[in-house]
C-alpha cells in the first residue's frame, strides 16, 4: 500500500472545494487516533506557552494540523514547512482564501536542511520523521530552531508494529517509510544527544486504538487501493463502522498503554 498516491487522489478532490477541503480536515480528525493524541498534548502545551507563540509545523503535508492549531489558538503564529512544492502552494491559497494568511504561511524546505536559530516557541511534526533517513540532523535542526524554554511534539511510528510490521518476513504497510518504527529508548537517545532535556515518551494505538485503526482506516486504504470503485460503498461502510471506532479512540487516548504501534513524543530546549 503506498499511501503518497492515496493521498495525492484525496487532494486533487478536495483543493476544489474550501469546504470540501474543511470536510476533509474534520474527516482526518476523528478517524485518525494520532490526532486525537497530538491535540490532546497541544491543548496541555498551550497552558504554558505565550500566548503570541511562534509555531512550526515541521512536514505540513495538506495543513490540517496548521487549521486545527489556528482555529483553536488564535494569536499563534504559524509557519509549515514541507518538502512538496504543490501543497505549499495549495495550502498558502487555502489559508488566504480562508482568512488567515496574517497568522498562518507555508514555505518549501528539507527538514534536513532547515534551521531558523531560537525562532519558534514550540515545533510539532506528526508522522513525519519516518519518513527521514537523517532523523539526527533533523532533531538537531528542532532543538536549534527552538528558543529556550521551547517545546517538541511529534507522533511517529513505534517498533511495536507501527507500519504495519508484526514478523521478520513482513513488508512496511505504508511503504513510504525508511524506518518501521522507534523504540522508545532510540528515539529518547536521539533527542537526548542533541540537548532536548525531559523527553516524554507515551505509546499510542493501544489495543483499543489499533483495532479502532485497522477497521477505519487500512481495511478502507486497502480496499480503495485495489479498485477506486470501493469508495462509493464507502458511506455505508463507515455508517456501520464510525461508532466503534469513535469508542475505541476514546478508550486509547484515555489510557496509560503499556504497549502500542504509536509513538506520542514531547521533549523540552531548556538552554541556549
Amino acid at each position: 500500500m503506498h499511501f503518497e498516491p492515496f493521498k495525492h487522489r484525496a487532494g486533487k478532490i478536495v483543493k476544489k472545494s474550501p469546504f470540501l477541503r474543511k470536510v476533509f480536515y474534520f474527516a482526518l480528525g476523528v478517524l485518525f487516533l494520532r490526532s486525537w493524541h497530538f491535540h490532546r498534548a497541544l491543548k496541555k502545551a498551550g497552558q504554558n506557552l505565550p500566548q503570541d507563540a511562534s509555531v512550526l509545523d515541521a512536514g505540513s503535508g495538506m495543513g490540517q494540523h496548521s487549521w486545527w492549531m489556528a482555529r483553536r489558538f488564535r494569536n499563534w503564529k504559524i509557519k509549515g514547512i514541507d518538502i512538496i512544492s504543490e501543497q505549499i502552494k495549495d495550502c498558502n491559497e487555502f489559508f488566504r482564501k480562508s482568512g488567515m494568511e496574517n497568522r498562518v504561511n507555508f514555505e518549501e524546505a528539507d527538514l534536513v536542511n532547515y534551521c531558523d536559530k531560537n525562532r519558534y516557541d514550540l515545533i510539532v511534526s506528526v508522522d513525519v520523521i519516518e519518513h527521514i533517513e537523517n532523523d539526527n540532523q533533523v532533531f538537531r535542526n528542532f532543538y536549534n530552531s527552538l528558543k529556550k524554554g521551547g517545546l517538541l511534539i511529534l507522533t511517529t511510528p513505534s517498533d511495536k508494529g507501527g507500519s504495519g510490521i508484526t514478523s521478520t518476513r513482513d513488508s512496511s504497510f505504508i511503504q513510504e517509510h525508511v524506518r518501521n518504527g522507534y523504540s522508545i529508548e532510540e528515539i529518547t537517545g536521539k533527542l537526548d544527544s542533541v540537548g532536548f532535556k525531559n523527553v516524554r515518551t507515551a505509546y499510542t494505538y493501544g489495543k483499543a486504538g489499533n483495532i479502532s485503526w485497522l477497521i477505519s482506516v487500512k481495511y478502507p486504504a486497502l480496499l480503495i487501493d485495489i479498485s477506486p470503485l470501493f469508495a462509493i460503498f464507502l458511506p455505508f461502510y463507515y455508517a456501520l463502522v464510525l461508532p466503534a471506532a469513535l469508542i475505541l479512540n476514546s478508550i486509547d487516548v484515555n489510557t496509560i498503554n503499556k504497549t502500542g504501534t504509536g509513538l506520542l513524543v514531547t521533549a523540552e530546549k531548556t538552554e541556549e
